[in-house]
């Protein structure tokens, strides 16, 4: 469903990576004028494909095999209490084995403090993550995050800039974004004020598969095929569990399965998927005809706008 491979190809040597030593190019100079450019930067990792990626490129900004190193800047993860437990303990294992000082917070700490009152109990959490965030920001008083986004996954994080502004209430001003020209970026913030800075902003789904096939990244096994319960609800798999159960006349089947993106459970979703590797999504992403995000994401299917709203209030 949505993601298709045709196993006639080889990727090895159909497919040129030479494009992605720019990508990683750009991206570690991203990340190193964060570390010269910001006193309090963190980076935002959940444990998923492009969190791990962009933490693969810090590693190579920072840490020399030979010399050592570290990464200068907090993990910072902001949990739903609905996370797939395969993300958050792989988030664990990797930062454990970076050494990296990994910061959780929760929105059932909002919850419990009154700042997120749900609508009714089943509501997503996914959404109100941005509160969740902007309180981590003026507790720690960071004024730059560095996130995963990417221009290809959804129309209002394509119209983003790399360094994206954010005013002393956290939200974002379409209208009255920085010019990037020639890769100069404008740093300077007023007291308050903070940066989201993506630095993968110009890779695409494709790309992020090639560069885990090449340097060989290690993911949470949710993104390779497996067998799980699903129920199909306006066109996508929902997982079936104690979150998304089934509704009244809903019979679960078994499919062989893989996430193409993973967060909060009540609006994620699988696709059909025999892929076992990275170099086997490499072709199924190759024929893919909707965005990730698009086959995968309920909350993205509100309205045309919903992400573009979400940001605005401060959203990742």
């Amino acid at each position: 469903m949505n993601a298709r491979a045709d196993h006639t190809l080889e990727p090895k040597t159909v497919l040129s990576n030479a494009h992605l030593d720019a990508l990683e190019e750009e991206a570690i100079f991203i990340l190193r004028e964060v570390a010269a450019s910001f006193e309090r930067p963190t980076l935002l990792f959940s444990g998923g494909k492009d969190s791990l990626v962009l933490l693969k490129c810090a590693e190579k900004a920072f840490v020399d095999s030979a010399r050592g190193g570290h990464i200068p800047y907090p993990l910072l993860m902001i949990d739903t209490g609905h996370n797939f437990h395969e993300v958050t303990d792989f988030r664990d294992y990797r930062a454990k084995q970076l050494g990296a000082n990994l910061i959780v917070r929760s929105v059932e700490d909002s919850m419990a403090r009154g700042t997120v009152r749900l609508a009714h109990p089943g509501e997503s959490r996914n959404v109100h993550q941005s509160v969740t965030l902007l309180e981590a920001i003026d507790e720690f008083r960071f004024d730059a995050l560095i996130g995963g986004a990417r221009r290809d996954e959804e129309k209002a994080r394509a119209k983003e800039r790399i360094f994206s502004h954010r005013d002393a209430f956290g939200q974002w001003q379409p209208k009255a974004q920085r010019p990037e020209l020639w890769t100069l970026f404008n740093t300077r913030i007023q007291p308050g004020e903070h940066f989201r800075v993506f630095p993968i902003s110009n890779w695409t789904e494709l790309d992020v598969w090639q560069y885990i096939d090449r340097e060989n990244i290690e993911l949470p096994s949710l993104y390779y095929a497996h067998q799980r319960q699903v129920v199909e609800r306006k066109g996508l798999l929902v997982p079936v569990t104690e979150l998304t159960p089934l509704k009244e006349g809903e019979v679960a089947v078994e499919k062989t399965v893989r996430f193409r993106t993973v967060g909060d459970i009540t609006c994620t979703c699988p696709v059909d998927s025999p892929a076992l590797n990275a170099a086997d999504v490499v072709l199924e992403t190759l024929a893919a005809d909707v965005s990730e995000r698009g086959a995968t994401r309920m909350d993205d299917k509100t309205s045309d706008a919903s992400m573009e709203k979400r940001k605005k209030e401060g959203y990742f």
